[in-house]
């Protein structure tokens, strides 16, 4: 019976695989044009989320309804935005296991279980997806491995190690003075290496990077259920610098490797301020006379690699966003800019090579990565539209660069709060908005090209950051650290519809009682679909922000949605399963929507 079983699942696949098209760099290309298929993480190399199908509009969402839902019977952190091709979907879950579903139904076609070389993850079980190209099925994961999966049946076609060494070293909390309030706090996180990013398929090649290499220690709450209780980075915690590189289809091999920090100039041009003219809190001089003490940091300077490129198949190029500097928030060993950590970088698509790069903020002392994926549009200034390139920033602003050079054309109106932004951690701790979770988190945004419109789901959560420097005694060394934590005030979230052809004027807002992280997904229908913590999805007019349509997904969706089309019936489908460093509640469910037959 088990055979029969598997016999039947494995034709169900092998079905399902010859209805489906070779998914190729041609195919890739045109993924905007192919309105039916979600074939890359933004659905097209712009990562703009934007469908182009209208089935499901304004005028009847209000009728949608659950069309099927899949359990993965793994409860934990999901970030997932899956990747649909001809009927078939592919889903990363947590802890790097993938399933093929059939798209119209959600049954089963195979399960790839994944087996770590390690019990210690640096960045939690989340993987952001998958992706599909040439036969295969791409995974960067928790182990900081890359493989690639039969896309007919889950098998193992090839797997290599993105870094030999995937432990971190973490200065132990042990060494803290007995009665210091973090001593006896759990550890969820700390530096390492791993791969949470979906990786890009780009010229017969899959470009992926690694994360963990910024990380301080994630400290749990002192509450079950509740929001992550500190993260600290100690003065000289180290390990690495991360990068992004780029491997052949067919063999795994490496081609190319663009380091997140430079062999030389580091340090930058100890900038006073952000490029868009933000004061930075920086002791310049202090750094300078620092400098000769740390002559190699910039080899251990970190720079996660925590988003999904867009790519510009005109110029051949990709721009793909760095995380923070290592040690994370403390910068006693690490003086300069620490290029080219929270950053946005342009780099050549066949050789990694750096054609530009946009330092959001230099000397990050606040965990303000550049996580959410950069997004290509035009911007139209007068008779000349301008290739652009927008992100949504941790800093609560949307910068939106000129992609040729890489110079900053404006930056929005503030989306979120801010307070005491880029000024130092003190002893006695100081209240900073937008903390270090953002702003915009790596929540993917939107874009609609007719009306220019960028939507982000954001977050105001204030947070505390405190130094503490513990001298040496007979028996322990002498420890400094930073620490940033949640406050005890009031929180919420923020979606947000930027004007990017207005200068990045607000057009409309709405608020949530908690705060957003997952992304969202605009349609031609004039819809916006957005998850919420609470487990609550929904659709918005996106041209207003009214509320249309609400379901409860019993956990929280805390994922991007995406949508597809099978059979001339539209479908929106969201991963539910909750986010443990936010506090949502957690699931395991894929659920599906569309409108009754």
């Amino acid at each position: 019976m088990q055979r029969l079983l598997l016999a039947a699942t494995l034709a169900l696949a092998a079905g399902a695989h010859a209805r489906s098209a070779l998914v190729d760099d041609g195919r890739l290309l045109n993924a905007r044009s192919d309105a039916s298929n979600w074939l890359t993480y933004g659905r097209d190399y712009s990562n703009q989320r934007f469908s182009p199908l209208t089935q499901v509009n304004v005028s009847n969402v209000a009728k949608l309804a659950p069309a099927w839902s899949y359990r993965s019977g793994i409860e934990s952190t999901f970030q997932a935005s899956p990747i649909v091709v001809d009927g078939v979907m592919f889903v990363s879950l947590p802890f790097n296991h993938v399933v093929a579903l059939d798209a119209r139904t959600g049954n089963q076609l195979w399960r790839y279980q994944h087996q770590r070389r390690t019990d210690k993850m640096c960045c939690g079980p989340a993987n952001r997806g998958v992706a599909v190209a040439y036969e295969k099925v791409f995974i960067g994961t928790v182990d900081a491995r890359l493989v690639a999966l039969d896309q007919r049946d889950g098998s193992i076609v090839w797997d290599v190690p993105l870094v030999e060494d995937v432990d971190g070293s973490a200065e132990k909390l042990e060494q803290l003075a007995a009665d210091d309030p973090l001593r006896k706090s759990r550890v969820t996180g700390t530096t390492g290496v791993g791969a949470s990013m979906a990786p890009l398929v780009v010229n017969g090649k899959v470009v992926i990077g690694i994360t963990g290499v910024g990380y301080g220690l994630h400290l749990d709450s002192e509450r079950d259920g509740a929001p992550l209780g500190a993260v600290v980075g100690f003065a000289g915690q180290t390990q690495r610098a991360g990068f992004y590189a780029a491997f052949d289809v067919n063999t795994g091999k490496r081609v190319w490797q663009f380091d997140s920090t430079p062999e030389s100039g580091w340090e930058g041009q100890f900038r006073e301020t952000t490029p868009d003219g933000e004061k930075l809190e920086r002791d310049i001089a202090a750094e300078r006379a620092a400098l000769a003490k740390h002559p190699d940091a910039a080899r251990r300077g970190g720079g996660s690699a925590w988003t999904t490129p867009a790519f510009d198949a005109r110029t051949n190029t990709l721009f793909v966003g760095v995380g923070n500097p290592s040690p994370q928030m403390d910068d006693v060993t690490r003086p300069g800019d620490n290029l080219y950590t929270v950053s946005l970088v342009a780099l050549d698509a066949d050789s990694g090579r750096l054609k530009w790069y946009y330092q959001v903020v230099p000397h990050d002392l606040w965990g303000y990565d550049v996580a959410s994926p950069p997004v290509l549009l035009d911007v139209v200034k007068g008779y000349d539209s301008i290739p652009a390139l927008a992100h949504a920033g941790k800093t609560g602003w949307l910068y939106v660069l000129d992609r040729r050079d890489g110079s900053l054309l404006y930056k929005s109106e503030e989306f979120v709060p801010h307070s005491n932004t880029f000024r130092r951690p003190i002893p006695e701790g100081i209240e900073i908005t937008p903390g270090g979770a953002g702003g915009a988190n790596w929540s993917p945004v939107s874009f609609d090209p007719r009306s220019g419109l960028a939507y982000v789901a954001a977050l105001h959560w204030p947070m505390r950051y405190t130094v503490k420097e513990i001298p040496a005694t007979a028996d322990r060394p002498a420890v400094r650290y930073t620490s940033l934590a949640p406050t005890d005030g009031p929180r919420w979230g923020l979606l947000s519809a930027i004007d990017t052809q207005a200068g990045g004027r607000i057009k409309w807002q709405v608020k949530t009682d908690a705060p957003l992280v997952g992304g969202v997904l605009a349609t031609a229908g004039n819809l916006l679909f957005m998850g919420e913590g609470s487990g609550r999805f929904n659709a918005y007019d996106a041209r207003n922000g009214k509320l249309l349509w609400q379901f409860d997904c019993a956990a929280g969706v805390n994922a991007p949605p995406v949508t597809y089309e099978v059979d001339g019936r539209q479908y929106v489908a969201v991963a539910a399963g909750g986010n443990q460093l936010f506090g949502f509640k957690q699931g395991d469910t894929i659920q599906v929507f569309a409108l009754p037959r």
